[in-house]
């Protein structure tokens, strides 16, 4: 076995990010630009009103000012602003030539097409967008290996750009192993349990902005699981494999990987749960072999795959680490690095009750996990410990 420093490093030193691509604006979301992007156009294209209310030239803020014209949104004329004049005009409106102020209607008399204007703090420039204060033509607008926020999205969609280059999403399917496995809604004969994996890592890969996540199903029987492994592999870049990789004489997966010509880089790491974790590759492509209980399954996942998906898309991890005091005292066994299910409040973490790596009660409640170092085997209440947020 190996320890989960030396397996996280042996992760990040065999995953790169994968080819850049061009997608449309729409489906960038979530992923990292892969080259700049600079602004085709001013923006705001045009002077531009930031309130309802009146176009003025502010020399004129005194005098009693003639309403020549209203301005909508939209609004496609070229409008120019006569001494003496002012103009009604909406958010988001072009300010006519020779305006420089507007004021907001809130702040104003109108009486027979004539303005007063009741502001003392009005200045010049007051609720006016000049064009091109927030990007100038040409200008650089996000740098590549930025990520692509909702505010990115929508500031690249406000500057016209329809596309962008991005590191490719990888695309990961699942391998569910076991005979004993029954799909939920079904009946359960004696000796079955409800397949609940694929559901767990599909409703996380979601949270993290992966779409639709083929599932295959293969019984406990070595040739059907490497034609299933076989077939998965053609298809993704990552596969995860859950259940069979342990060292039961019904537990294949380490063979069928071996046969698909996979690449074992690591089995068995020194934690609990997941002690019996996998990673393998073949060319670019990257197998993990989850253990089939519940809570090893998420556990590896949070602290193994994850960051591994955020490599392939050249992102940060999601997985934000703190620290926190425990609350209750914590027991551990010798040798082994424990991945606690806790609970993060007030700055301080609760390591909750039912840790066993079948039992998804309190992983249900859960919204970190409390790394505890392998050597120690004992936690007081008030120790400072390694929090593991979920994304």
């Amino acid at each position: 076995m190996i320890s989960v420093h030396e397996a996280k490093n042996i992760i990040r030193q065999n995953i790169r990010a994968l080819q850049a691509v061009t997608v449309e604006l729409a489906d960038a979301a979530d992923c990292i630009l892969a080259e700049d992007v600079y602004s085709a156009i001013d923006f705001p294209p045009f002077n531009q009103s930031n309130v309802d209310g009146y176009a003025i030239a502010f020399q004129d803020v005194k005098e009693n000012l003639l309403i020549s014209d209203r301005i909508p949104a939209g609004h496609h004329e070229h409008l120019s602003l006569e001494t003496g004049q002012a103009m009604r005009i909406f958010t988001g409106a072009p300010v006519p030539a020779n305006a420089d102020t507007v004021v907001m209607q809130e702040n104003v008399v109108v009486l027979n097409d004539r303005l007063v204007i009741n502001d003392e703090n009005i200045q010049p420039g007051l609720n006016f967008r000049p064009v091109g204060r927030d990007i100038r033509r040409g200008e650089l607008a996000l740098k590549g290996s930025e990520y692509l926020s909702p505010a990115a999205i929508g500031f690249l969609a406000a500057l016209g750009i329809a596309k962008v280059r991005v590191y490719r999403r990888p695309i990961i399917s699942m391998v569910i192993t076991g005979n004993e496995l029954q799909q939920p809604g079904k009946e359960l004969l004696y000796g079955q349990v409800y397949e609940a994996n694929s559901f767990m890592l599909k409703a996380a890969l979601q949270q993290l902005h992966f779409g639709e996540i083929p599932v295959f199903y293969a019984d406990d029987h070595l040739g059907r699981l490497t034609s299933t492994l076989e077939s998965a592999l053609s298809t993704s870049d990552v596969v995860l494999l859950c259940g069979g990789i342990s060292v039961g004489d019904y537990d294949f997966v380490l063979q069928a990987a071996t046969d698909c010509g996979v690449e074992k880089l690591f089995h068995k790491v020194k934690q609990r749960p997941g002690k019996p974790l996998y990673f393998g590759k073949i060319g670019d492509k990257i197998v993990f072999g989850l253990p089939g209980n519940p809570s090893s399954v998420l556990t590896c996942f949070y602290e193994y795959v994850v960051e591994a998906l955020e490599i392939m898309m050249n992102n940060k991890t999601r997985m934000q680490n703190m620290k926190a005091p425990l609350v209750n005292d914590v027991k551990k066994v010798p040798g082994l690095t424990a991945f606690l299910k806790g609970f993060v409040e007030d700055g301080a973490v609760t390591a909750l009750h039912a840790q066993e790596s079948y039992r998804l009660s309190s992983y249900a409640k859960a919204n970190c996990l409390i790394q505890l170092d392998e050597n120690e085997t004992e936690y007081k209440k008030g120790t400072v410990v390694d929090v593991h947020l979920f994304p």
